[in-house]
This record gives structure tokens, C-alpha cells and sequence, in this order.
């Protein structure tokens, strides 16, 4: 594993290699046991979309790694007016000793990757997110204590956050039911990946979709990138809400996941957000912890 680019390119293996560190650091900050595992390494953090918790998440972690997080914005670099990627790929590489990127389309972290010698992680781009389904999968094992048996219930778009949980959720061995509009399809490399795959299911009907669902997911209408639509999406999306009577048809001990930040009486009631707080807000603190176990799975030598 030289970079986290996107889930599909991890195995099942990789993944729970990942969760099981993510464990350990944890539970090693939780009885002040230090790990400066990246002492005298520097993370560069590119930053083309705004962020709070993967902002302040890379750049704990990597002090609490003995690291040091460097923040770079568009504005602080010429590949914002107009340096090619690869150039700043190969000249990052000299710097510093691993890349945490956020942007917009997948194809520049690929790039990036490509061109780069040292590791590149993908923060966040419209096609993927690795490191929130990370955090997911070891809230779920959290609350859960494996996935075996588990079915998840996503109701919202078919948009970065369902493309990579349905990937994660498939290649630990979980079920993955998606609950969406007409008309939002499926991104062709997620159908390619799910084709034939009896675990997964897609449909429109969300009270079917979260039938005895054990982990119940969603996120905003319109993701960051989607906002010349929020409006034609506030329309399609009435009804696509985890609210009590979405909960009642889940099992009696299911868990709601939202990525945060939440768009209360959208995507989610806020009586159902507050009832599930703590395991959403548990949801967001294992960002820290599965970030730190990407960062020393790829950076430590």
C-alpha cells in the first residue's frame, strides 16, 4: 500500500490491517501512552475544499505521531494560478514525506499520486472519501464487535460518501442497501464493482431499504460541489430522511452514521440526530484515529 487513493484499491486485508491499528492508537492516546511514530516527518496538507474535522483531525494526529502537519490552502500555492499537478507532485516529494489532499475531482489525487514519490492520501474528492469510511467501519466494529451478519442502510445520494461505503462495506463482508431517488445512479466504476454482488441492493423505497438494517447512514442533499442544485435536489430528496418511522423498520439496536455536518429536518430529524449523538459524535473522534493508522501505515518506516 503506497498511497489511500480510493477503497477499490485496497483488499479486504488492507482494510482490517487499518481498523485494528486505528484500535491500537486509540486506546494508546486514551491511556496516555505516547506514540511519536513520525517523529521529524512532515505531512503537506492541500487544501482545495474548506473542511473542520479533516482539517483538525490530519493536523492533531500528526502532532500526536511527534509529526508536524504543514496546511497549504489554493491560495498558498502556484498550483492554484495554474502550476501543473506533477510539477507539484515532484516538488512536494522533495519536502516532505507524505500528501494529505482535498479537492474536487479525483482524477488530479490520481495524478498527483502518479507523479509523486512519497505517499498521497485522498482527503476528500467528488468521487471518493476513504478516510470517513474508515472511521465508519470501525465505529460500526465499535458498537458491533464485527461486521459479520451486519446489513447497511444508506438513504441520500449516490454521491463520494456512497460510492466508498459501498465499497467498504462489500469488501468486509457486509450487506449494502441504497436508498436514493429516480434518476441518481450509480458512478459506472461503483456498478462495475457491485455487479452480480448478491449483498448489494439498490432501490427507491427507503422504509424497504432500512428493513432490519443494524447501521443506518446518511449524508447532505447536496455535497460541496452540488450547490448550483440544492435546489432541484431539496425536491427530490423529500422523503429521503432518517427520522423515527425510517428507525422503526431498522433493528431494535441499529446505530445511525452521519459524516457531519448535518442539515437538521434535511437528511436526518433532529430528534433522531440527538438520540444518536453519541455514536455520531464517537463517529467523528475515529476520524483522528483511523487518519493517524493511514498516516503510519504509510509513512513509517
Amino acid at each position: 500500500m503506497k498511497h489511500l487513493l480510493k477503497l477499490i484499491d485496497l483488499s479486504t486485508e488492507e482494510i482490517t490491517e487499518i481498523l485494528n491499528l486505528s484500535d491500537q492508537l486509540k486506546y494508546e492516546l486514551k491511556n496516555n501512552i505516547p506514540h511519536p511514530r513520525l517523529a521529524g516527518k512532515t505531512l503537506g496538507m492541500i487544501f482545495q475544499k474548506s473542511s473542520t474535522r479533516t482539517r483538525v483531525s490530519f493536523e492533531v494526529g500528526m502532532y500526536q505521531l511527534g509529526g508536524h502537519p504543514l496546511f497549504l490552502s489554493a491560495n498558498d500555492l502556484q498550483i492554484g494560478r495554474g502550476e501543473p499537478t506533477a510539477d507539484t507532485a515532484r516538488v512536494m516529494s522533495r519536502y516532505c514525506d507524505g500528501i494529505m489532499i482535498r479537492t474536487f475531482e479525483q482524477a488530479e489525487v490520481e495524478e498527483f499520486a502518479k507523479y509523486s514519490t512519497i505517499p498521497v492520501i485522498n482527503a476528500l474528492t467528488d468521487f471518493a472519501h476513504p478516510c470517513q469510511i474508515f472511521a465508519d467501519l470501525l465505529t460500526i466494529r465499535e458498537y458491533k464487535g464485527s461486521f459479520e451478519g451486519l446489513k447497511v442502510c444508506f438513504i441520500g445520494d449516490t454521491n463520494n460518501m456512497a460510492n466508498s461505503f459501498i465499497v467498504g462495506a462489500l469488501k468486509v463482508g457486509m450487506k449494502f442497501t441504497l436508498a436514493s431517488p429516480a434518476g441518481y445512479v450509480l458512478h459506472p466504476e461503483i456498478a462495475a464493482f457491485v455487479k452480480d454482488n448478491p449483498n448489494f441492493e439498490q432501490t427507491t423505497d427507503v422504509l424497504a431499504a432500512a428493513k432490519e438494517a443494524d447501521a443506518v447512514v446518511t449524508d447532505v442533499w447536496a455535497s460541496m460541489g452540488d450547490e448550483a442544485e440544492a435546489q432541484k435536489r431539496q425536491q427530490d430528496f423529500v422523503g429521503y430522511q432518517i427520522n423515527n418511522e425510517v428507525m422503526a423498520n431498522a433493528k431494535s439496536d441499529a446505530i445511525v452514521l452521519h459524516c457531519l455536518p448535518a442539515h437538521r429536518e434535511e437528511e436526518i430529524t433532529t430528534e433522531v440526530f440527538e438520540k444518536y449523538a453519541n455514536v455520531i459524535f464517537d463517529e467523528a473522534e475515529n476520524r483522528l484515529h483511523v487518519q493517524k493508522a493511514i498516516l503510519v501505515k504509510l509513512m513509517e518506516k
